[in-house]
């Protein structure tokens, strides 16, 4: 079918004029046809703007519940100059009367669309010809990477989009999950996190899920990201790691005092010797060989993060993404319009990484500030209302946990002697806080306040922050 209707001229773009009449007939003819290439056709893509013109009048009335024949389209053309150009109104009658059948229709519309991409891939390439040759543009990298967002949008253009499945369909993929983890054991069903205790807690790390990871300044959610993905890195499973706050020398920095135990405050301060210095080339050899890539480029948005973590699957392959963090994500255009209503764009945002999710086939883990509400509680440990100006983040999450250390809390509260307090008392709840802080130190709780599908969890996990060491192996 294709071969018959897909001839051209030498040198001209891409098109099939007979294709698109050949559509639009059909359509006229019995508007049923126009279910089998909405869900991936557009007026844009027809070669002659006439054809894309009929195309979106019909569509409209079709989505309207209204007949789109030659009759009820005559009205809308009969005072277009374009139209008449090519016979007027009765140019839709010619259109009508000459189809044979409407069988082939969204053979009709794949042509349509593949000759459209084809014309769009041969724009950016002479796009790109044309900037490669212009002097005057010395940013070949910058170049090259719009070019490669183009096409990246242009490759995922054609998905089908709002398919209505069977329940079979979706009964076949459970059964398959579960075959897959009774053969080949739990991880087949998602990525550890590499600590027993928070994947009991949160579940594994499952494709097309979000993760919301959500704390105050100071209780080490940057830190448990960074080591959750090394440990999944350190597994040969490539991992993107978006860090919109640190740059990539620190986060290489805190990896290599997870390997050695040699602080990052060390390793500035150059407080190490050579023994010392030997461990930390080791590690640097070690970590310069795990697939895990660091972004660490400021002020990014959701299209942009998607754009690179696109090329890096095409490229590596991926396993997980990692964002820190939520509210340093840039707004989009259209978020930019909207008076700078930071909720509004946390709620575009949220579900735009939800939506990344399900495209990458990977769980995406995104780190978010807290509301400074939580400092005002005698309690300090967070709950879903303490995420700051939340949208619809707990919403479009599929999981939201949150670290939380008491010994960062007690350290700020050391008891100091109270006026006229005799000093045996003040010894006393001195006594009680060194306790404490004693009980508390290098301690992290995992608080879950959200698990779709699985009950909410709770971990309490070793962490030394001087060293970002975070593991199991707290009773």
């Amino acid at each position: 079918m294709s071969a018959e209707l897909a001839h051209e001229q030498d040198n001209e773009p891409p098109h099939n004029l007979e294709a698109e009449a050949a559509l639009l007939g059909a359509i006229m003819v019995n508007n049923k046809a126009y279910e089998r290439v909405v869900d991936f056709l557009q007026p844009e893509h027809f070669a002659d703007p006439v054809h894309g013109r009929i195309y979106a009048e019909c569509a409209k009335l079709i989505d309207q519940g209204r007949q789109a024949a030659p009759h009820t389209l005559k009205g809308v053309f009969d005072q277009d100059d374009a139209l008449k150009d090519v016979g007027g109104a009765q140019y839709l009658v010619t259109l009508a009367g000459s189809v044979v059948t409407v069988i082939n229709t969204a053979d009709y519309g794949r042509v349509i669309f593949d000759c459209w991409q084809r014309r769009e891939a041969i724009d950016i390439g002479e796009t790109l010809v044309n900037n490669a040759r212009d002097h005057s543009l010395d940013d070949m990298t910058a170049i090259v990477s719009a070019a490669q967002s183009d096409l990246d949008a242009l490759a995922s253009h054609g998905a089908r989009k709002g398919d209505l499945l069977p329940v079979s369909s979706g009964l076949d993929a459970a059964l398959e999950a579960a075959e897959r983890v009774m053969r080949d054991g739990p991880e087949a069903g998602g990525v550890s996190s590499g600590m027993v205790d928070l994947d009991r807690a949160i579940g594994l790390l499952g494709p097309g899920r979000l993760y919301i990871g959500g704390g105050r300044p100071g209780m080490g959610k940057s830190a448990v990201a960074v080591r959750m993905a090394r440990n999944i890195a350190m597994k040969g499973l490539p991992v993107a790691f978006f860090s919109l706050e640190m740059p990539a020398d620190e986060i290489a920095k805190r990896m290599i005092a997870m390997e050695t135990g040699i602080s990052q405050e060390r390793q500035e301060n150059g407080e190490f010797g050579q023994d010392e210095f030997m461990k930390i080339s080791e590690a640097h050899e070690t970590l310069s060989r795990i697939p895990l890539h660091i972004d660490d480029t400021p002020a990014s948005d959701v299209r942009e993060i998607r754009r690179r973590a696109m090329r890096m699957r095409r490229r590596h392959g991926l396993s997980a993404v990692f964002i820190d963090y939520l509210q340093l994500i840039a707004p989009g255009n259209t978020s930019r319009n909207r008076n700078n209503n930071r909720t509004n764009d946390l709620t575009e945002i949220t579900g735009a990484l939800k939506a990344l999710a399900k495209e990458l086939e990977c769980p995406v883990v995104a780190l978010s500030q807290l509301s400074r509400a939580v400092e005002q509680r005698e309690d300090k440990r967070p709950g879903l209302a303490d995420l700051r100006e939340s949208g619809s983040i707990e919403q479009d999450a599929d999981v939201v946990f949150f670290p939380y250390r008491e010994s960062y809390y007690l350290e700020k509260s050391e008891p100091v002697q109270r006026a006229e307090e005799d000093m045996g008392k003040f010894m006393t709840r001195q006594d009680q806080w060194r306790q404490k802080m004693e009980a508390a130190r290098d301690r992290m709780e995992i608080i879950v306040g959200k698990r779709r599908g699985g009950r909410a969890g709770y971990a309490k996990l070793y962490a030394n922050m001087e060293t970002g060491v975070i593991t199991d192996g707290v009773n």
